[in-house]
């Protein structure tokens, strides 16, 4: 009864989305949080009569042959890249980047994360830095006595002292990568390099093929509710669907078992 064993890998993988669809509406408030999207693949196929072999001894072919599937599995979890809606907050430290890019964070063991969430503060010792307290890369400072901040779309960070001159303190870089959706997830909206995202080639905003810093907004979720939600109730229903075939094929076996 191998219908029982395929429908229980559906169910396993319909779990997997509804998870990772969990997790997206968890985040639908989370600063520059890409969705994730489920992907699945059918599992290996078990022949009986294998397509394009002889028929006949007029040398004839099965057109189609009998191969039955045994279930679905879970080829990966894909983290979709689209820019989120940028929201204005005035805030002079809140940064957002319009088109392609990563800040980088040093991390204390010295190596590099990267982040769209630009939501930054400055530290104790006037160093720009994340909500968890970690330097943006370049360290960037800014005096205390400074009268205001400005932060352009090529991101450099213009201060204007306290007799009216402007002196540049900083300008920050942004990273790219070939396979963003390689990159890997750490929490606290960061990433690392991996294998599967290649090296980042660092450049500044507004070099051709990076994006441009915003100050004063801060980009959104991507994660679209409605689109969620249905996709939601597909899940449900496909599990659903799954269990009705594991208790069919209970029946079917009860039924087998009841011959006398």
């Amino acid at each position: 009864m191998r219908a029982m064993s395929i429908a229980a890998t559906g169910m396993q993988a319909q779990q997997t989305n509804v998870e990772v669809i969990a997790n997206n509406i968890a985040n639908v408030s989370t600063t520059a949080f890409s969705r994730r999207r489920a992907e699945f693949q059918d599992l290996l196929y078990q022949s009986s009569e294998r397509v394009g072999s002889s028929s006949s001894e007029a040398g004839t072919v099965l057109p189609v042959g009998t191969q039955v599937g045994l279930g679905t599995r879970n080829s990966g979890v894909n983290r979709v890249t689209l820019q989120g809606t940028l929201t204005q907050t005035e805030n002079r430290f809140d940064l957002a980047i319009e088109g392609r890019g990563y800040f980088g964070v040093l991390l204390p063991d010295s190596s590099i994360a990267y982040t769209r969430d630009g939501s930054f503060k400055l530290s104790p010792q006037g160093q720009l830095v994340t909500t968890e307290g970690y330097p943006v890369e370049p360290a960037t400072t800014v005096a205390a006595n400074v009268r205001d901040v400005t932060i352009n779309q090529a991101g450099e960070v213009i201060v204007t002292t306290a007799t009216g001159t402007q002196q540049t303190a900083g300008r920050l870089n942004l990273y790219l990568f070939e396979n963003e959706a390689g990159l890997e997830a750490t929490g606290g909206n960061k990433f690392l390099e991996s294998a599967a995202s290649g090296q980042p080639t660092r450049g500044l905003a507004t070099d051709p093929g990076f994006g441009r810093v915003r100050q004063g907004y801060l980009e959104g979720s991507n994660v679209n509710v409605v689109q969620e939600i249905t996709q939601l109730i597909q899940a449900q229903r496909a599990y659903e669907m799954n269990s009705k075939v594991i208790e069919a094929s209970d029946q079917m076996l009860q039924t087998a078992n009841n011959i006398r």
